[in-house]
């Protein structure tokens, strides 16, 4: 099976295995758009030429930020004491941008984790970095021993009831599709089977 992202104007970087868990991949994604170019994620060996914005999930991103990337960076005003380099906003609540990305606070795993919703013209992306990842093909959360357990399930019952089609995490299995297609069923089962292991104090 191809691995290969096939999702109109969603560029992905080359993957990247995460130094404290080789068998987790992370990527980051260019979004094509008339009104500029978006980079989500960091990875530390992107390049995204001619990127108007780079928007980060978490803070933990910030370990992976790529000199070769100059875009204005973007993070949760909750986070940004976590990215040792210069930020051009923060922000703090749900809004949009130019009407196609949606920017919603999911805090939780981070304070200031935060998930991107983009439509693409023909489908919906979201974007939520290691809030709602894949291990495996499942859908997984990661509640650390630092992560705020209840927000964190406040943002599950958030992100179960958003309208998208596409999920498009920051890490995937090494070797495995970097985005899971979905519907509105199958969202709210995969999202109602991690709130269950959370609120069973289990960490994924």
């Amino acid at each position: 099976m191809s691995v290969a992202t096939t999702i109109a104007g969603l560029r992905p970087s080359a993957p990247e295995p995460l130094p404290f868990d080789r068998s987790l991949h992370i990527r980051a994604f260019v979004l094509e758009r008339a009104q500029g170019d978006v980079l989500v994620y960091s990875t530390s060996s992107v390049e995204a030429d001619g990127v108007s914005r780079q928007y980060l999930n978490h803070g933990h991103e910030a370990m992976f930020l790529s000199d070769a990337v100059s875009a204005p960076l973007f993070v949760h005003e909750a986070d940004r004491a976590a990215v040792p380099r210069r930020v051009r906003g923060t922000f703090s609540r749900r809004h949009t941008l130019d009407d196609d990305f949606e920017v919603i606070p999911t805090p939780g795993h981070t304070p200031g984790a935060t998930a991107y919703l983009w439509d693409n013209g023909s489908q919906r992306l979201l974007f939520t970095g290691d809030s709602v990842y894949l291990r495996d093909g499942e859908w997984v959360g990661a509640v650390l021993g630092s992560s705020d357990r209840a927000a964190y399930l406040d943002s599950l019952e958030l992100i179960r009831e958003l309208e998208f089609d596409v999920l498009v995490p920051w890490a995937v299995t090494a070797g495995q599709r970097d985005h899971a297609l979905t519907d509105r069923a199958d969202t709210r089962r995969r999202i109602d089977a991690i709130i269950g292991r959370v609120r069973r104090g289990g960490s994924h």
